[in-house]
């Protein structure tokens, strides 16, 4: 990869994810965005896909539930104002005094700099089948990116050479190693394309508990990932990015160890592949409380396909001024590319293996008749890896039906990389059709507080026939 990818390589960031803003839990549907992600003892049919696989075989399931088309996404940020993000969002290219460039190294420095999630379901399918159990399919896309900065590294995105960890007699051969220098920060993005099956069975039927056990499999399609951390004395970093997205890597490319994928007419070209598994446990306990544990996302993915790899080296000096506007994500791909001016120095590698974002849930409801469902979950990431949850999320929802066809829902939520959301959904909910719209916070969407943050999701086609008793 040469100079010339830098453009290249920060599309390859945008398409990603990074250009609009590590993740958080679940807005492939509306019901439980508008819990705020409150979702472990509430989701039934085939929205039990990747968070509890048990519940597939829980009480009041349709017996044969399909969706097309379901959506969400959301933006946000723990450091930067309102104003600041509504920037970076349009693209501001007005020049930067030397004094605002210091302040946004200030804004910048964050654990939680910038989260962007986009999450997709085109189909899915449940099914319930006497005596055999409860089957599952849904196909599903993922952009999931995380920008986290630290101080040194604000200061080198905005201040470039004139940063303050460059004394006045800096010698590159005395240079502290990245590691020590960028600690704490990562640039994370990935993408996928993923096709799920799940199945649940109920193992126990008794007057005053049902208990059931569920299983799912995915087989997953990387699409792009980009990956760079330093922490504890340790720096990684790979990138392996479609074909798709026309990156010219130059002298690289003709390297007999470099795996090059080339572009041609498919719609889709994965440049890695993976397999994940999940796992839950759901219980009943009388008519009125519900209980749910699961482990999610175990599983790896090898990337393979126009893969470079960097280690651990010592400082360089840059010989740019830094960003001059709220438009950084060319100065951050100069500094992450292979080009002239950065940080690193890729070299090809055949296959790199990563695990997969794995997350421990747990949850307990208590449901009150069919108009009244309240529900508290825990979500911890198991794992540090590009795509997870950066810390421990906490979720309270709850689920309102003034009449038989209407569901207002509700919560409060903290973590996964965001401050306290209030998060609100509506949705028509017959007992054949179902369409909703919902914000995962509330306030995100209508306040010029700090740590803004913004997500919607919808769907319009969700099917329910039959019902199991």
């Amino acid at each position: 990869m040469t100079v010339s990818t830098r453009f290249s390589f920060c599309m390859a960031l945008c398409a990603l994810g990074m250009s609009t803003a590590h993740a958080q839990s679940e807005l492939h549907n509306f019901s439980t965005v508008a819990r705020g992600g409150v979702a472990t003892t509430f989701v039934t049919d085939y929205q039990a896909i990747g968070i509890n696989p048990a519940n597939l075989s829980r009480t009041g399931n349709a017996r044969v539930a399909l969706t097309i088309g379901e959506f969400g996404i959301g933006l946000g940020s723990q450091s930067l104002s309102r104003t600041q993000l509504d920037k970076i969002l349009m693209f501001d290219q007005e020049d930067l005094s030397m004094a605002e460039k210091r302040a946004l190294a200030r804004s910048f420095t964050s654990d939680n700099t910038l989260n962007l999630n986009i999450d997709a379901t085109p189909v899915a399918l449940s099914v319930v089948l006497p005596v055999v159990g409860s089957f599952a399919f849904s196909s599903r896309q993922r952009v999931i990116s995380h920008l986290a900065l630290n101080k040194n590294m604000a200061e080198l995105l905005f201040l470039g050479k004139d940063a303050p960890i460059y004394p006045a007699n800096f010698n590159p051969a005395t240079a502290p190693l990245l590691s020590e220098v960028l600690n704490g920060t990562a640039v994370q993005a990935t993408a996928f394309n993923e096709y799920n099956i799940a199945y649940g069975r109920q193992v126990l039927n008794l007057p005053k508990l049902k208990l059931s056990v569920g299983a799912g499999y995915r087989y997953i399609q990387g699409i792009g990932v980009i990956d760079v951390r330093a922490e504890n004395g340790k720096l990684e970093a790979y990138t392996a990015v479609s074909p798709q997205f026309k990156i010219n890597y130059g002298a690289v490319a003709r390297n007999p160890s470099f795996n090059l994928r080339k572009d041609t007419d498919k719609l889709l070209q994965p440049v890695g592949r993976g397999h994940g598994y999940d796992i839950g446990l759901a219980a009943e306990v009388g008519k009125v409380l519900r209980l749910g544990v699961s482990m999610v996302d175990l599983g790896n993915m090898t990337w393979e396909g126009n893969l470079l790899t960097a280690n651990d080296q010592k400082l360089q000096r840059l010989r740019t001024n830094g960003a001059d506007s709220y438009e950084f994500f060319s100065e951050l791909a100069d500094i992450f590319a292979s080009g002239t001016d950065s940080l690193l120095h890729y070299k090809p590698a055949d296959k790199r293996r990563a695990d997969l974002p794995t997350k421990f849930r747990a949850g307990v409801g208590v449901k009150v008749g069919t108009r009244l469902e309240v529900g508290f979950d825990v979500t911890k990431p198991l794992n540090s890896v590009a795509g997870n949850i950066p810390d421990t999320f906490y979720g309270l929802g709850v689920d309102v039906k003034p009449f038989s066809w209407l569901r207002l829902s509700s919560g409060v939520s903290r973590g996964a990389g965001y401050s306290t959301g209030i998060p609100v959904g509506i949705a028509i909910a017959s007992s054949f059709y179902e369409a909703g719209f919902s914000t995962r916070d509330l306030q995100g969407l209508l306040t010029d507080e700090d740590k803004p943050y913004a997500s919607i999701a919808m769907g319009f086609l969700r099917l329910k026939i039959g019902k199991v008793k």
